[in-house]
């Protein structure tokens, strides 16, 4: 088995990266950013673009199998969300199909289903992707079923929001407030179950679609934690782990989020829509099927992935303590957030 993986200089792309060097198999990486990990000399680097053919066939030589986990993350332009997720994805299936590839897992997310008003969501539910990413997910996921009705197979994961080492982005927000001793503000009463998922669960669910029967894996897979609480206890357990003292502070839900879209239109807080809407709503997704189908079984809780995540900040925290961005695997920059601090 040679697998290429798209995206592989990104959170899940490097965490999948060593999950698969583990199991001994090939692996070649495709992606815009350098790869500037220490496993470098261990995996095949092509510095490219997947909305660019020539980058793809050259990443696709010799592969047989792809998990295509590139994607231009929310807080990117439109056009680049948009582009990066239906053509891209559009561009790969059409490469591999015309080299015969074994399979192509494809990794989409929950956020196809959009804010359901109904839990837990069941890979049957309806499709509303909301703003230019959701929307880019479900378009690429019906060209995925094109590829699929053409004989290729191609696994779909819908993976819940997934953290583990290398996760930064908004989970630093939370890691970075209870490091400095701060109560942590949450929309609404956190009495909302919103289910994360540790990427080394997720490499697992991934893997097990790259060497299942493929008559079992060419299919559609929610994957998620199966314990969680609710969001303030969850949240709770990094602040008891941190050691100041502090608690979850509850924000009226209408208000909080009145402020934070005048922030977001003045370019002054990182939380984009689909964060602040979402973060005091119910959202969690019924595992079932992949645990009798695959035979997935998640290692870790909300809680341990959350405190696993945060013990890896801590503990690399002086490696981007200056750094910002927009993709998961930088903090990013607070702006007036900051100043918020000193209010908690």
């Amino acid at each position: 088995m040679k697998v290429l993986v798209t995206g592989g200089a990104g959170f899940l792309g490097i965490n999948l990266i060593r999950y698969l060097l583990k199991k001994n198999i090939d692996v070649v990486s495709l992606d815009i950013a350098d790869f500037n990990y220490p496993e470098k000399p261990q995996i095949t680097e092509i510095k490219g673009d997947i909305r660019d053919v020539n980058s793809v066939q050259k990443a696709l030589e010799g592969v047989t199998n792809i998990v295509h986990s590139a994607m231009a993350l929310p807080l990117y332009k439109e056009e680049d969300i948009l582009t990066t997720g239906i053509q891209g994805t559009q561009i790969l299936l059409e490469e591999s199909f015309k080299r015969g590839v074994e399979r192509f897992v494809h990794i989409s997310s929950t956020a196809v289903y959009g804010i359901p008003k109904r839990h837990p969501i069941y890979e049957t539910d309806s499709l509303d992707g909301v703003g230019p990413y959701g929307k880019a997910k479900v378009k690429a996921e019906q060209i995925c079923l094109d590829f699929r009705s053409k004989g290729m197979c191609v696994p779909i994961i819908r993976p819940k929001s997934f953290i583990g080492p290398e996760r930064l982005g908004v989970f630093a927000l939370l890691y970075d407030w209870a490091y400095t001793g701060h109560n942590f503000p949450m929309i609404g009463r956190g009495e909302n179950r919103y289910q994360l998922l540790d990427v080394e669960d997720l490499c697992e669910a991934i893997y097990l679609t790259l060497t299942l029967p493929e008559n079992t894996v060419n299919d559609t897979f929610n994957i998620g934690a199966k314990e969680f609480t609710t969001m303030k206890e969850d949240y709770q357990a990094v602040l008891d782990f941190a050691g100041h003292g502090k608690k979850i502070v509850p924000l009226p839900e209408k208000p909080a989020i009145a402020i934070l879209k005048i922030l977001e239109a003045l370019k002054l807080s990182p939380l984009y829509k689909w964060v602040y809407e979402t973060a005091s709503k119910d959202s969690f997704v019924s595992i079932e099927k992949a645990e009798k189908v695959l035979g997935f079984a998640p290692k870790y809780s909300n809680k341990e992935a959350l405190i696993r995540n945060y013990k890896w900040y801590v503990e690399n925290l002086a490696t981007f303590k200056n750094s910002s961005g927009v993709s998961h695997r930088v903090p990013w920059k607070q702006n007036l957030l900051s100043v918020a601090k000193l209010f908690f």
